[in-house]
């Protein structure tokens, strides 16, 4: 009797759906045969990378014949001076999604639960799932995530929990207190993941460095990203920062030369382009008051948000809105797939790919 090479994957992979990234520029144009279109889905820097980076890489082309260090020792020494933490306490990661895989990899078995808030970024589930572990998703609260609620839904089986903060898609956040009080409400036997791909665009005083808690929470890693405000999405790559035990066994599962040779030097130059991510903070805090403002005038609800997009709600099934705007090139993001129909998430662009947007998005509400 033949069996499908679907039956012979694991449960918790065959009931994973696949990650649904933003529609590429390229596949668009391709798709509907028109130029010029724009992206708002993946919460890009509008403004592109370091030039600091950009440079770097550069410089770097002629040595591709030769593999990347593995160990990334340069990047890790300026970000162990960027952030006060030593370098044995780092992770590199192509991408911070890589960083979430190994530490699910090496804390959670098959039959081990992982606690996820409802509305948090997809991974966290996909790679807890392909871990074999159970994901117990607890309802949000103004639809970000109930950190009480969640301390109930710890139990003896949990091993991991994940919180963004900011989180993604919805862009709410956390205050130091709260979450320093959830942390410390969890038992010794809870990894605590606190992804914190987002927090250089947060102005908030109130908000949290979650780096200086690591001393007091040996449980605790927290994940960071190039992708966004250092403009370095294309070249993948990401950190995570723990105890040294914890990062030490992270390190362990690492494959060799995931973290290409150009994303090392253009990260480690762009670690230091403090312009660029001055003048990305500053144009992204303006572009999230002008979104919010024109969506008030067009009578569109928002969830406030604190990252570099607003999840913006449409005020009835979002997806023929996302398919109308995408006819006028115009690429955003339906959340569907995060239990959100109603709502669009929008990342902050130039004033003229604003601009477009907000030209376009009554017709294609009425439409």
């Amino acid at each position: 009797m033949r069996h499908s090479v679907r039956d012979l994957a694991t449960a918790g992979v065959r009931a994973l759906q696949p990650y649904q990234p933003g529609k590429p520029l390229s596949e668009l144009e391709r798709e509907y045969g028109i130029r010029d279109a724009i992206k708002l889905a993946s919460n890009e820097n509008p403004l592109g990378p370091s030039p600091l980076g950009i440079e770097a890489a550069r410089r770097a082309l002629a040595d591709l014949a030769l593999y990347p260090d593995s160990h990334g020792f340069e990047l890790k020494n300026a970000l162990s001076a960027a952030l006060g933490v030593r370098a044995d306490q780092l992770v590199l990661g192509n991408g911070s999604n890589e960083v979430l895989q190994l530490v699910t990899r090496a804390f959670l078995s098959p039959g081990d639960e992982a606690v996820v808030a409802q509305h948090a970024f997809a991974i966290f589930t996909t790679e807890a799932v392909s871990a074999g572990g159970t994901v117990v998703s607890v309802p949000a609260r103004d639809w970000g995530a109930d950190l009480p609620a969640m301390r109930d839904a710890v139990g003896e089986r949990t091993r991991l929990v994940f919180v963004a903060n900011p989180n993604n898609p919805t862009g709410t956040w956390h205050r130091a207190a709260h979450l320093h009080a959830f942390l410390g409400s969890l038992p010794a036997h809870v990894v605590v993941v606190l992804d914190e791909a987002y927090c250089e665009y947060v102005s908030e005083p109130d908000y949290p460095d979650g780096l200086a808690w690591l001393a007091e929470f040996p449980n605790l890693l927290v994940s960071r990203t190039f992708s966004k405000i250092y403009g370095l999405a294309g070249l993948r790559l990401g950190y995570g920062v723990a105890s040294a035990d914890m990062a030490d066994l992270l390190n362990r599962l690492r494959e060799p030369f995931t973290v290409n040779s150009l994303a090392l030097v253009a990260g480690e130059a762009a670690l230091a382009d403090h312009e660029h991510v001055r003048r990305s903070r500053d144009f992204n805090l303006q572009g999230l008051a002008a979104l919010g403002a024109a969506c008030q005038q067009l009578g569109l609800d928002y969830i406030p948000s604190v990252g570099n997009f607003i999840a913006v709600d449409v005020g009835r099934l979002a997806g023929p809105v996302y398919e109308a705007l995408l006819r006028r090139g115009i690429i955003v993001r339906p959340l569907a797939p995060y239990g959100m129909p109603r709502h669009l998430r929008i990342t902050i662009g130039t004033p003229a790919q604003m601009e477009r947007l907000l030209s376009a998005l009554p017709q294609a509400l009425a439409g």
